[in-house]
């Protein structure tokens, strides 16, 4: 491989990335100056990177290629480059969890995750731009532009990792860090048709995010919110994740890990699944089930399982899941902040601090929340995996909080998002799989939840569904091709809708 050949780099996966730096065929600073060209030549149409470091990267990048040079040991993902989700506290990096409450600061501490990152060898990019404080399944915040989906620059990536998500998927760097209290890896994962995966609650510690109460905003979502990786590759989640998970004292709900062995795949086995398409209750695009309708057959042609069309008999969770949000967040210095910000604050985020919440309603949705976990487990007690959509649409117009018509039908804007929020509540694992795309070339995900802990199976089950119906090959228009199309210019307007439930 020569330094010219920047494109095939770009379509490097991280686990090819580390084999060909130890391997002294690729320089780690040939892989950056790589991808931030592709970064420069394509990011002001997209919006990925809000806060992006090109000169710290390279400074990084030399200190590994030093190392490399030297013989010195170089840790599992030396090279590799990456984007941190701006929610996700990074030292000496602007970090502004996508509000104006938040535009100047710059955090005194890595978070844990990313203290494992850099400490492995990854470079860090900067930081990818992200929904006000995740309180959004979306791309848009009232700091900087909205990200874009590399499929379509007029459509919204999903969020609230949006730009890690779009970074991904359009060659930025082959994975990326983001947080998930309700489907914030998933969703965009599935819009962009890349892999997203959630940990078991606990695999993945979470600090000072969710922790730290002097920071309003970024304190919340305690009980449901994970950190995981958005990557092009299943091999290259479970390398992402050799690294992240192991317990940190700092996050009490961390548990240890020696059950998983992350990077040693296992045939799949004898599975039962479990499919449920709308949850008995949600409205989904035809497209999308037309498309993970064909993923289930996948599952039991190719891999020999037995899917069963079931009906889970789940409570309907979304009220409940808003008040759990609303519950976990510093309503006081939250309300503070939309005092002092006003205008500036987005509108369903104001909506939700300004609900006249009660007592009754957070503790009725720790009652839904338990009846949801209880019934989760019979059903796993029966089955191995559950399958659903990711998101019941493909990705709609930049600017909006969600779609209000699907199929002719009237829906909430928040419904679009239902599937994923299950997995933050039981704290099991889940992932988004690519598994195929809609008539006019969407990306569509399907949602794989796995057992209790069950994190291992999981991933066995994601890599070979990826063995049987691969999509690494497959890249949006916008792509690292030197023959492929330009970006195409956008005229959206932006808006945002004053839904108060939306919450990811």
């Amino acid at each position: 491989m020569h330094s010219a050949d920047a494109d095939e780099i770009c379509r490097l996966s991280a686990t090819e990335i580390v084999g060909l730096v130890r391997a002294r065929a690729l320089s780690p600073v040939e892989v950056t100056d790589a991808v931030l060209a592709r970064t420069a030549a394509v990011d002001d149409a997209l919006g990925a990177f809000c806060t992006p470091t090109p000169d710290l990267a390279r400074a990084a990048a030399l200190r590994v290629a030093d190392d490399v040079a030297a013989g010195r040991e170089t840790g599992p993902l030396a090279g590799v480059p990456l984007g941190v989700k701006d929610l996700i506290a990074t030292k000496g990096i602007r970090t502004t969890s996508g509000s104006h409450a938040y535009a100047d600061f710059v955090p005194d501490e890595d978070d844990i995750v990313v203290e494992r990152v850099v400490g492995a060898g990854a470079i860090v990019l900067g930081k990818t731009n992200a929904t006000e404080f995740g309180y959004s399944a979306t791309g848009h915040n009232p700091l900087f532009p909205p990200t874009r989906n590399p499929w379509d620059t007029a459509r919204t990536p999903g969020g609230s990792s949006a730009g890690s998500a779009a970074a991904v998927a359009a060659g930025l760097g082959p994975v990326a860090l983001g947080s998930d209290g309700g489907g914030s890896v998933r969703v965009p994962a599935a819009l962009c048709g890349i892999f997203g995966f959630k940990a078991s609650m606990g695999r993945v510690p979470v600090y000072p995010g969710c922790r730290d109460e002097r920071y309003p905003g970024v304190s919340g979502w305690e009980s449901v919110e994970h950190i995981g990786p958005l990557t092009r590759t299943v091999a290259d989640a479970a390398l992402m994740l050799s690294v992240l998970a192991g317990p940190d004292p700092r996050d009490r709900h961390s548990i240890p890990c020696t059950d998983v062995e992350w990077t040693r795949r296992r045939p799949a086995g004898r599975l039962r699944i479990a499919y449920s398409p709308d949850l008995g209750r949600v409205a989904v695009d035809p497209e999308v089930r037309r498309v993970v309708d064909a993923a289930a057959h996948v599952f039991e042609r190719d891999l020999g399982a037995a899917v069963d069309l079931v009906d889970l008999e789940l409570p309907d969770f979304s009220e409940a899941f808003g008040a759990i949000v609303a519950a976990e967040t510093d309503l006081t210095g939250m309300r503070a902040l939309a005092d002092r910000l006003g205008p500036a604050m987005s509108p369903h985020l104001t909506a939700l601090l300004r609900a006249p919440w009660t007592a009754e309603q957070f503790t009725d949705a720790g009652l839904v929340r338990k009846a949801v976990a209880n019934r989760t487990a019979r059903i796993m007690s029966t089955y191995d995996l559950i399958l659903t959509p990711t998101a019941a649409v493909p990705a709609f117009p930049v600017g909006i909080q969600g779609p209000e018509l699907i199929d002719g039908r009237m829906v909430r804007t928040d419904h679009w998002t239902s599937f994923t929020p299950l997995a933050n509540l039981t704290g099991q694992p889940a992932a988004s799989l690519p598994a195929g795309h809609t008539r006019d070339g969407l990306p569509v995900g399907a949602q794989l939840i796995g057992r209790h802990l069950g994190d291992g199976q999981l991933l066995d089950v994601c890599a070979a569904f990826e063995e049987a119906a691969p999509w690494r090959a497959v890249w949006p228009p916008l792509s690292p091709s030197p023959a492929g199309p330009a970006l195409a210019p956008d005229s959206t307007t932006d808006r945002l809708s004053a839904s108060p439930a939306v919450a990811s």
